[in-house]
């Protein structure tokens, strides 16, 4: 079969030729890749950012990324109860035991022995993918996986930071979500589906802006340095009840506090920046920081109902898998609408 697999880093990956998986223990599951999602995160493998955790993992290069799955059962093992071949599925992205204090807790993001395909094991960027029974869910009648694939890590982590905020977000309230782009249209979306709250989109490019406005947003900020100001206007003086963001890096998670209201809350979605807010000021302000990791497989299943409804749809931009580096460059330079998706060849 065909992989993009990561061979050095600082380098595009390469299509290779490998072996198919096969399942070879009892919970094991072979999909059939239908759409791949491409992430900034394969970015940030691909420059080497996870090199020391990939040491500790044992992660060996090379291996193929991609992380947000979704296709066709081709082959279960002898104990898959829950779906059968040719079932269409999304994965979701962690391969977890269900026998931990944490999966048994519905909070499977943290299992203590939890397997991260695409990102230290070899993930969707292919023609199939090797998972496990507990990481399947079926589509909706009438929803393909090309029209879901990202929901696997790009909705679902915004998802699970919306369903968070939803928590605090009341008629009357505003929240920020900063960044309208392949994570950011979903986020607006979920809000819409999920709180009363009135939603401003920052972002530093127009498109993106015109695109928030289609699918929701209240208000639409352009991030061209005084977007604190204008976000402080917009919310009475006060700063927005909570800010949701999707970059929290390049100096936006430098700026994003400040648009929080006192006793606020600031969610992170993206990462590669670095925080440095005086503990006084935390204090003083009494404002909550909280990481988003990806999402629950339960977070996942009500993503997909929400996507059944027609509720929370993806914008997306597809390449064929063979185009990998095109697609890459293209999220690097900004120039993706949306989520860029993987197809494999002979994918109809």
């Amino acid at each position: 079969m065909k992989a993009a697999r990561l061979h050095n880093y600082n380098e595009y990956l390469q299509i290779d030729e490998v072996d198919e998986p096969k399942a070879t223990e009892p919970l094991d599951v072979i999909v059939r890749i239908g759409a791949s999602g491409l992430c900034r995160t394969d970015l940030h493998l691909k420059d080497g950012d996870f090199k020391e955790l990939h040491e500790q993992a044992g992660t060996q290069l090379p291996y193929t990324l991609g992380h947000e799955s979704a296709g066709w059962v081709h082959e279960v093992g002898s104990a898959v109860s829950n779906v059968e071949v040719g079932d269409a599925v999304v994965v979701h992205p962690l391969i977890t035991c269900g026998l931990c204090r944490a999966c048994r807790a519905g909070d499977d993001m943290h299992c203590v022995e939890g397997i991260f395909p695409g990102l230290f094991v070899d993930g969707g960027h292919a023609d199939f993918l090797k998972t496990h029974g507990r990481s399947v869910i079926k589509l909706p009648e009438g929803v393909e996986p090309a029209d879901i694939a990202a929901h696997a890590d790009a909705g679902l982590t915004v998802y699970h930071a919306v369903k968070k905020a939803a928590r605090i977000l009341y008629p009357g309230m505003k929240v920020v979500v900063i960044g309208a782009g392949g994570l950011g249209h979903i986020a607006i979306q979920c809000l819409k589906a999920l709180t009363p709250a009135e939603i401003v989109v920052v972002d530093r490019l127009e498109p993106a802006l015109d695109l928030a406005s289609e699918i929701g947003a209240d208000y639409t900020v352009l991030a061209d340095g005084s977007e604190v100001e204008k976000v402080t206007e917009i919310t009475g003086g006060l700063g927005a009840e909570a800010v949701i963001d999707i970059v929290a890096e390049q100096g936006v998670e430098k700026v994003a506090p400040r648009m929080v209201q006192d006793a606020g809350t600031y969610y992170v979605v993206g990462y590669g920046g670095a925080l440095d807010i005086p503990t006084q000021e935390i204090i003083l302000r009494e404002i909550s920081i909280v990481g988003n990791l990806v999402g629950t497989y339960n977070d996942l299943a009500e993503l997909m109902a929400l996507s059944g409804q027609g509720k929370v749809t993806l914008h997306t931009s597809t390449y064929p898998l063979d185009a990998i580096t095109d697609a890459m460059v293209d999220l690097e330079n900004g120039n993706l609408r949306g989520r860029g998706i993987l197809i494999p060849e002979g994918v109809a």
